[in-house]
Order: C-alpha cells, then structure tokens, then sequence
C-alpha cells in the first residue's frame, strides 16, 4: 500500500468538511427557497456521484479512458448549483480535487480552469456587467485559476510519485523475493556439493576399505586365522569411525578424527591405517611446528591426505608411501609421494576425487598440484594459506 492509499482518510476528511460546509452557507444565505433547493439537490448529487464512481477512480486511476461519463455529470452539477446560487461555488474546494485526481492533468486543468469561471458567470447573468462586485470578482478568480492550476499540477505530481513508488517498492520486493529463491537454490546446490565431498572422502572411502579387508579375511580364514582376526579389528574399527563421520556429517560438526586428535596426529593415524590394512609401507615427516589454523584449513588438508591416500590404496600398486607436512613461505604444503603406477595427467579422469579437493582448497584459498607419469610413480601438493 504506498502513502497516498495510507492517507487516503485524510481526503475523505475533507470531502466530508467541504460538502457539510458549504451545504450550511446556501442555507443561511439570502436566496430564494427555489434558488436553494435546487442548489441543495445539486449538492446531494455531487456526494452521490462522488460516493458511486469518484471515490474508485480516484484509489485506482489509469487514463487509459477519460471517465468522460462522471467528469461531465459532475460539471452539471456544479454548474448549477453555482448558477443557482453563488455561495455554492465553496463545493469547487472539492470538486477541483476530484477533477485533478481522475483525469490527466491537462483535460483536468482546463474543466477545473471553466468551474472556477462559474462564479462571475453567474454574477454577470444575474447582475450584468455594470455590478461593483465584479471589480472585485475578476482579479480574485484570476489568482483563483492560478492557484487551481499550481495546486491541480503538485496534487498530480505527489499521486504519480507516490504511486511511482509503490511500484518501484513492489519490484523491489520482488527482486527480493527472487534473490531469496535463487539464494536458497545456491545454498541447496552447495550443501549437496558438501554432502558429496564429504560422502566421497570419508564414508566411500571407509566402505572401500570394509569391501578391501573384507576379501582379504575371506582369503586368510583358512590359511593364516591371525591375520584375519587382525583384518576383522580392521574393518569394525573402520566401520565404527564411518559411523562417527555419519554423525558429524549430519550434525554439520568437524570431522570426527579432528575432534578427537591434532591434525598432525589424524594424519599419523591415516598413514598408519593405510599401512595395516595394505602392508604398503608409508611414512610421516612433519617440518618444524605447524601454526594455528583455522578448523576449515585443518579440514582441507585432513580430507587431502585421506583423497590422496585413497587414490593410492585404489589405483597405484605402491610399495613406498610418504606423507610431508611443513610450512613453506606462510603457506602450510602436504606433499604425498607414492613410487606406484602413475597416470598419464593430460588423460581425463571420471572420478570426482581430484576435482572435489581443488574445490574444498578453494574454499580457504588453497591451491592442488600434481605431477605423475606411467611407471614413475605420482606426486601430489596441497598448499593453503597458513
């Protein structure tokens, strides 16, 4: 609702004070019954017309069609009233408002500029040209027209600007509403893109050693029983810090192995993990005392070690594993070495596991390298911002 629907009360006001008003002064002035009956009866038309038809385009009005119909009703109306009787001419303290507020301005200025005529019209009707009254009359109707016309012209300006508000706040709202979807939609997307970040580096990753473990005690119960009760702990182990992650996923928390221990000593267990349930033989180097980071860095580069360690658990037919962890120029690097099989890096890949970590370094500026070739192993680095 723009401002001028919010006061439109107040011109209902003034319709009120105005029809009342001049209601009273025809019938306490000095003209005949006839004179002010008539008068009175034009009057109650000019509230009837007003209350039918005025008051709806006067909340409401296009221009798209001149309301020729209630423009001319209302012209007659006042027109004979006035020549009924001068002191009815106070109706045009509405009636010119009205007039302004229904039509374009400049159809509005000219039947405004013909009522505020009216009055010395009917004098000279009723007088002639010779009465003194007219010696005050003309200059008095000329200012009236002046005014009429400044008034009509900032009645319209204020309604066009307030209307013109009211839509530039409906698309504004609009805009808004839309913004809001399409954040939702954002948001939507990123948590899913989260959600399979966080699937694929820690649940499907686990899975995959359950599935590892699980083929090797089917090959060990019978030959070395040891060792598959060892692979046995391995698996519920596993499956247990699965569980973990599934929880912390849900609850939107840190990674279960972050909330129990440093990220130096996540990244021990990982290397150590990888070793007992592989036999690859992997190592740990940490340079010097790590730097405060913050929990998201620290994440990054957990889940970095885990996507690497994975890799090389799934694809590289690696005997020797080393993992480095140390702060070069500000900047925090894991490097993780294998002497496996490597890849041809300017092949495609289809896996998700080197594109969903170049995502999550980006996130806290951090920066995904690597350099591999066929039969002579792979390297890969994670920088992020200290």
């Amino acid at each position: 609702m723009n401002a001028w629907e919010r006061l439109f009360w107040l011109w209902e006001v003034l319709f009120g004070i105005t029809f009342v008003a001049t209601t009273a002064l025809v019938l306490v002035g000095d003209d005949n019954t006839a004179d002010k009956t008539v008068a009175i009866l034009c009057m109650i038309g000019v509230g009837v017309t007003y209350l039918v038809r005025g008051r709806g385009l006067i909340k409401g009005p296009d221009h798209e069609e001149i309301p020729w119909l209630f423009a001319g009703v209302l012209m007659v109306l006042v027109t004979a009233a006035t020549f009924a009787t001068a002191t009815s001419s106070f109706i045009l303290f509405f009636a010119c408002p009205v007039l302004y507020m229904t039509l374009p301005t400049k159809t509005a200025s000219i039947l405004t500029t013909i009522a505020v005529l009216l009055e010395p019209l009917s004098s000279i009707v009723q007088g002639g040209l010779d009465q003194p009254a007219l010696r005050i009359l003309a200059p008095m109707t000329a200012i009236l027209i002046i005014f009429n016309l400044l008034a009509g012209r900032y009645i319209t300006q204020i309604i066009a600007q307030s209307k013109g508000r009211a839509a530039l706040i409906d698309q504004l709202e609009a805009s808004q509403a839309e913004v809001s979807r399409l954040s939702r939609e954002a948001g939507m997307a990123a948590e899913r893109e989260r959600m399979a970040r966080e699937i694929h580096d820690t649940l499907a990753q686990g899975f995959t050693s359950i599935v590892t473990l699980t083929q090797a005690i089917e090959s060990e119960m019978d030959t070395d029983p040891k060792a598959a009760r060892r692979h046995l702990d391995l698996a519920a182990r596993t499956a247990r810090e699965n569980l973990a992650e599934a929880r912390a996923m849900v609850a939107a928390q840190m990674p279960s192995a972050l909330a129990a221990a440093s990220l130096e000593e996540s990244l021990r267990r990982l290397v150590e993990r990888l070793t007992e349930e592989t036999g690859i033989e992997a190592s740990i180097e940490v340079g010097g005392p790590l730097p405060a980071l913050p929990m998201a860095t620290e994440v990054v580069l957990l889940r970095g070690a885990q996507e690497a360690l994975s890799n090389i658990r799934k694809h590289s037919r690696a005997a020797v594993v080393s993992l480095r962890l140390s702060v070069v120029d500000g900047r925090v690097r894991l490097r993780v070495t294998d002497d496996g099989a490597g890849f041809d890096p300017a092949e495609p890949t289809g896996g998700f596991g080197l594109a969903g970590m170049r995502a999550r370094a980006g996130q806290v500026g951090g920066i995904v390298t690597y350099a591999s070739e066929p039969g002579a192993g792979t390297t890969l680095e994670l920088e992020v911002p200290a």
